[in-house]
């Protein structure tokens, strides 16, 4: 493999497989699964770990989707396999509380991601100084930054480190980024705050551009980059941990992860448990090109089934409604829509006393 060079500036990967591909496993985690993972990419030398339910302390409920096993046992599993990776939370104002942040500290996790949507980051005060009070490393999630101009954006990550973010990521939360996208959105986020705080970047591979992203996103001043084992995660899932490995090992790029252990991590452990791999289909492909929030694609391929109309007819649907997480509950209200105007009289018979 080609070695690092001495002008390299080091990336910080995270894994989001116990956290993100949540959403591709329905949030059926086991117990025994995320100790597995843990293992190996601790064994690989990954510096941090997410473990949460796909949408964050909190998310187990009815909107969501519950969790087979409690989260915070999850992550006190995970806490109790690492021996050096840290294991980080996520946490969306709003969904989870400060009291679940204090719960998952409790548990171990020493890493706090307060998410919020690319321009709501004033919600995010509360949150964070709960975060720095417990001792917390602090990073901010901005996402669905597609939606935010590159000094919009910036304006947003100024407003997440005055309170107390230590790191903002540009989150590319539908695989909507296109190369430039990222790279501008990136760049104005450090030109913001680079000498305050470092900057990070979420890819998804909607649109098959997460690696392409995370890389151009390196480039422009990121220097944490998440991905997920098996590109495991919402819609046609993450930038791959161990493809973006492999390709900053190319580029000379240290990340301290042993490139063959987290291949094997990825064909070895989660492989053998994953239902469905994430894929560019068609669902998912129009997440991307209609800049669909990733997670709602196992909703509304479940309102596709319950209503008898095509899931990318829905994601479409949202995509010109501008949804946003937390707003599930409205794909029902579009897959209704258009069953009616497909077949008016026969779902009108059904809703009928």
């Amino acid at each position: 493999m080609t070695g690092p060079t001495p002008t390299a500036k080091p990336v910080r990967l995270t894994d989001s497989t116990l956290r993100d591909g949540s959403h591709a496993m329905a949030h059926r985690f086991t117990e025994e699964q995320v100790r597995h993972v843990v293992h190996a990419l601790d064994g690989a030398g990954v510096q941090v770990i997410e473990v949460a339910h796909g949408d964050g302390l909190g998310g187990s409920s009815f909107t969501y989707g519950f969790s087979l096993v409690d989260e915070l046992k999850l992550i006190a599993a995970a806490v109790d396999e690492a021996t050096r990776a840290k294991i980080a939370v996520l946490c969306l104002p709003g969904v989870g509380t400060v009291e679940d942040l204090r719960n998952a500290h409790g548990a171990g996790a020493s890493v706090a991601r307060i998410a919020t949507h690319c321009t709501e980051a004033d919600i995010s005060a509360g949150h964070f100084a709960a975060a720095r009070a417990l001792g917390m490393e602090t990073v901010g999630f901005l996402m669905l930054s597609h939606r935010a101009d590159p000094a919009g954006l910036a304006a947003q990550a100024r407003i997440m480190v005055d309170a107390g973010a230590q790191c903002v990521y540009v989150v590319d939360s539908a695989g909507a980024m296109v190369l430039g996208d990222a790279q501008e959105r990136v760049g104005a986020v450090a030109a913001e705050i680079g000498h305050e705080a470092e900057i990070g970047f979420h890819g998804h591979q909607n649109l098959s551009l997460g690696v392409a992203n995370s890389v151009l996103a390196y480039r422009n001043g990121a220097t944490q980059i998440d991905g997920a084992l098996c590109a495991l995660g919402a819609g046609a899932g993450n930038a791959p941990t161990e493809i973006l490995n492999a390709t900053f090992d190319r580029l000379g790029v240290p990340t301290g992860v042993d490139v063959a252990a987290a291949l094997a991590a990825a064909e070895e452990v989660v492989r053998p448990f994953v239902p469905r791999l994430p894929w560019p289909d068609r669902s998912s492909i129009v997440q991307g090109h209609a800049g669909v929030y990733s997670s709602f694609l196992l909703h509304a391929e479940r309102a596709a089934v319950r209503y008898g109309v095509p899931a990318h007819a829905i994601l479409q649907k949202v995509g010109e409604a501008g949804y946003v997480g937390g707003q599930e509950d409205m794909i029902i209200d579009i897959a209704l829509d258009l069953a009616r105007a497909d077949d008016g009289p026969r779902i009108a018979a059904e809703e009928a006393p």
